[in-house]
């Protein structure tokens, strides 16, 4: 078992020392919605379409947690490593399970999955370029400069949004979709999977932080079956699903001023949405465009996912 002090030089190295504001204001635990905000169409068609319930789902997931020690075990253990609550990961799982997939009933499960999709050789392409030779694009030469996986990818994906999402450039025509769907999805769309519904380009973005704080091998875009088996297995999933929310907790107390490190609901929510460091400069100029304006100031809120998180949270305390 990793030292305080070893865990705390590696997340230091990992994440970077974040830089203080000025102020920075605590985010109480509970919801900012006294009502759930409404879930979207897609989640409701898709738990529909399986002849299910989201309760019924929740309480399948509870039940997995409940039922395993190991793996609220390996939720305890992975939290400590990054310097989280375990309630984060465990908010993370939940949402995903309750809104997206249908958790499996044992842990075991998903790890015959893992191999099972690992058969055939995977590959991230798009209309047959390969991710590995689309990024030497000259576009993306602003990117080379980058250091660090989190931040290069997160480069990339700016180009993509700005250069190539929705146009035609040398003859090819882009959908209007995000990177991950359009280059990451070698299944089918809107995938993603293992206990943490990660998807691949998220993966391939903390490659970096979970590389020095868990030591497991950093992940390349020209080998998507490794990626997928990252994914897939619990016990290579679960820090990379630690260091995302570590992500999103450092990036709204350096960048906007938040410490979200109490409130799961909120954590959940930017696990779902994704881009927690551009999210978190649009809240602090919002907030600087209200302090000019003499308003009071945004706070974090949860969405759909999220408040099921807060709502449910003394329950799922229980259990660890």
């Amino acid at each position: 078992m990793k030292s305080a002090f070893l865990t705390a030089f590696l997340l230091a190295a990992a994440f970077g020392a974040p830089q203080a504001s000025a102020a920075t204001t605590v985010v109480a635990a509970g919801n900012v919605n006294v009502e759930q905000p409404e879930v979207p169409g897609a989640s409701s068609k898709r738990t529909r379409a399986g002849k299910t319930t989201f309760d019924a789902k929740y309480r399948k997931v509870y039940a997995l947690l409940q039922n395993d020690g190991e793996l609220r075990g390996k939720i305890n253990a992975v939290a400590r490593d990054y310097g989280i609550d375990p309630m984060h990961i465990v908010g993370a799982i939940v949402g995903e399970h309750t809104y997206n997939v249908d958790a499996y009933d044992r842990l075991q499960t998903y790890y015959v999955k893992a191999v099972s999709y690992l058969s055939s050789k995977l590959r991230f392409a798009y209309e047959g370029e390969d991710i590995s030779d689309f990024i030497k694009r000259p576009e993306f030469a602003e990117c080379s400069g980058k250091s660090g996986s989190y931040d290069l990818w997160e480069c990339r994906e700016r180009v993509w949004n700005q250069d190539f999402r929705g146009k035609t450039v040398g003859g090819t025509s882009y959908p209007n979709d995000r990177f991950s769907a359009t280059f990451f999805q070698p299944f089918y769309a809107g995938q993603t999977f293992g206990i943490g519904q990660l998807n691949p380009l998220t993966a391939l973005q903390m490659s970096d932080v979970v590389h020095k704080v868990s030591r497991l091998p950093k992940l390349d875009e020209s080998d998507p079956n490794a990626v997928y088996k990252t994914i897939m297995d619990p016990d290579l999933t679960l820090p990379y699903v630690a260091a995302t929310l570590k992500t999103s907790i450092d990036a709204y107390k350096s960048i906007a001023g938040f410490d979200i490190s109490g409130n799961p609901g909120i954590t959940a929510t930017l696990y779902n949405v994704g881009n927690p460091e551009a999210r978190a400069y649009a809240l602090k100029a919002e907030n600087e465009r209200r302090e000019a304006a003499g308003e009071a100031p945004k706070v974090p809120e949860e969405n759909y996912y999220g408040w099921l998180v807060n709502d449910r949270l003394s329950e799922l305390k229980a259990l660890f």
